[in-house]
């Protein structure tokens, strides 16, 4: 009898504990397939649960739903039911495709769901077989608001595909297409028919092959509404010249890795386009005669200069004299010494409004440092990479007189904790310093220069593993309940301790030591995209701050 009546209390307590498990799991909560007429008996249709408010939110307020949630939220919730299929896919703006050929028979039921795509990315593998015209032909006649589109390795489009998508897709804004084997005629297609392009970005393209009997590309009547232009590894670059020029309103040109002499192409575009802001010049060859032709664009903000070792003091000179607006001067000399102290200290005399400064293999002095600090005031984000002459005296020098300082980058370069000790008490405004690759600096500076500033934030890679620090976040120190712990000694005062330690070397000492040498040689190839990464995070911090 004990038995029975306790496997019956158990079997009672698993059905009230299953009901109460299953009612929230109610699919009258989220599913809005189930179709109830308002009447007095809707309470009991549904088993008491609450009313299903969902299915009574109108589709623009569902569709604002799905565009705040991530690519697999946004699957997710297509599966929930048919109506949320549908406003799921009528909400859809951006679409990425794997452009491969098997995609054509997909087309037709891909852009019946999605037909309100503005944004498309066809992307193929390269050891596949891209889509061909037909398939792209096809998308253009379901997709004619087509805003944007990206091509990635299509090696099957031709001119005839891209002339015919032009046509369909006038009000293309922004184009950009890399290792595709189209050519000159497609350029010009897009160009003739989209009146609208904004931004055009060209990457490998395949299809022009012989500089001399290439055919011109632009203007088009595209030329008056492009504002940025970006060519990527062309060898035939050239090309786009009379595009360039014809560009009026033309505001960002970048170049990188185009073969060709490009003095005479920046002279004739400077000649006609003034209203140029930015411009990126990597890996071409172009000289003070380019720079002095760009020293006609009066408005010039951004100008990076990247291991264009052509490029010498004379040019920079004669550059600041004129661009006096200059934000955002990048430099990589490539380590040529062809730029240096002078070219420097004209930017500093020139362009009080610089706010960003990169140097990469330029060796500037405590001259032309304490020339930039004084002379530019609104100096906020300073990155030195792979410069010998900067030392200890050239920190001191910047944390003394860069009071707008906020944000520092020093990488491979000869400064120790004494150069940390001046960053502790100077550049009042600081707030991050990444260091890299500086042998001199030791972890325990690092851990000292936290302790003593701790709202600032320290990002030390000297190829050890180090244990992360609460206060090597951008939002400050944290406070982790810990009693207060005083903070380590100054590095200089540790110097006697480490003198001694150094004087009785060992078989080890010397190994770790022509390790330690190594890994330092094999971390200068391989760290070079730090400063890439921390500009890109600083530019898009200023983005969002400029778009706030």
């Amino acid at each position: 009898m004990g038995q029975s009546s306790s496997t019956a209390a158990i079997s009672s307590r698993r059905e009230i504990n299953h009901s109460h498990r299953s009612k929230p799991k109610s699919t009258a909560l989220i599913s809005p397939m189930l179709h109830i007429e308002d009447n007095e008996d809707y309470q009991g249709i549904i088993d008491g649960c609450d009313p299903d408010y969902i299915s009574e939110l109108p589709d623009e307020c569902l569709a604002c739903i799905f565009q705040s949630l991530s690519s697999g939220d946004r699957k997710r919730c297509s599966l929930v039911c048919s109506r949320w299929l549908r406003i799921e896919g009528q909400s859809r703006h951006r679409l990425s495709l794997n452009a491969q050929a098997d995609l054509i028979p997909l087309i037709p039921s891909l852009f019946s769901r999605f037909d309100a795509v503005t944004k498309l990315a066809l992307k193929c593998d390269r050891r596949s077989t891209s889509i061909a015209d037909d398939a792209l032909v096809l998308i253009s006649d379901k997709c004619r608001n087509l805003t944007r589109l990206k091509l990635r390795a299509c090696r099957e489009l031709t001119d005839t595909g891209m002339e015919t998508f032009a046509k369909n897709c006038k009000g293309l804004k922004k184009l950009s297409c890399g290792s595709c084997t189209f050519g000159a005629k497609g350029m010009n297609a897009v160009l003739e028919n989209c009146s609208n392009l904004e931004e055009l970005s060209v990457k490998r393209l395949r299809g022009i092959t012989d500089v001399a009997s290439a055919e011109p590309i632009g203007p088009g009547v595209a030329a008056s509404s492009l504002k940025t232009i970006c060519l990527k590894e062309l060898y035939n670059g050239q090309c786009f010249g009379p595009l360039i020029i014809g560009a009026k309103n033309l505001r960002t040109l970048k170049l990188y890795r185009c073969s060709g002499d490009w003095d005479k192409l920046l002279e004739a575009v400077t000649d006609h386009v003034t209203s140029l802001v930015e411009i990126h010049l990597e890996r071409l060859q172009v000289s003070d005669q380019g720079l002095v032709a760009i020293s006609n664009c009066l408005d010039l903000e951004i100008l990076h200069l990247v291991k264009t070792p052509e490029c010498t003091n004379i040019g920079l000179l004669s550059l600041s004299e004129r661009c006096k607006l200059l934000r955002k001067l990048h430099i990589d000399g490539w380590k040529a010494n062809r730029i240096g102290d002078d070219g420097l200290v004209a930017v500093a005399k020139n362009c009080p409004n610089l706010q960003e400064l990169v140097l990469i293999g330029v060796n500037p002095t405590k001259c032309s440092l304490e020339s930039l600090a004084t002379n530019c005031k609104n100096l906020e984000r300073l990155a030195l990479c792979g410069s010998d002459t900067v030392g200890d005296p050239e920190i001191s020098c910047i944390a003394a007189k860069c009071v707008a300082l906020k944000k520092l980058c020093i990488k491979s370069c000869p400064v120790s904790d004494q150069g940390l000790e001046a960053i502790a008490g100077g550049c009042p405004s600081l707030v991050k310093v990444k260091l890299k690759k500086c042998r001199g600096v030791t972890s325990d500076g690092a851990e000292w220069l936290r302790a003593n500033r701790e709202s600032l934030a320290v990002n030390l890679d000297n190829g050890e593993p180090e244990q992360p620090d609460a206060s090597a976040s951008d939002g400050g120190a944290q406070d982790n309940g810990a009693a207060d712990i005083p903070p380590p000694p100054m590095p200089s005062q540790m110097a006697a301790a480490a003198a001694a330690a150094v004087a009785a070397p060992s078989i080890a000492s010397g190994s770790t030591n022509r390790s330690s040498s190594m890994k330092w040689k094999l971390g200068l190839l391989s760290g070079r995209n730090l400063v890439a990464c921390t500009l890109r995070r600083w530019s898009s911090g200023n983005s969002n701050a400029r778009g706030s």
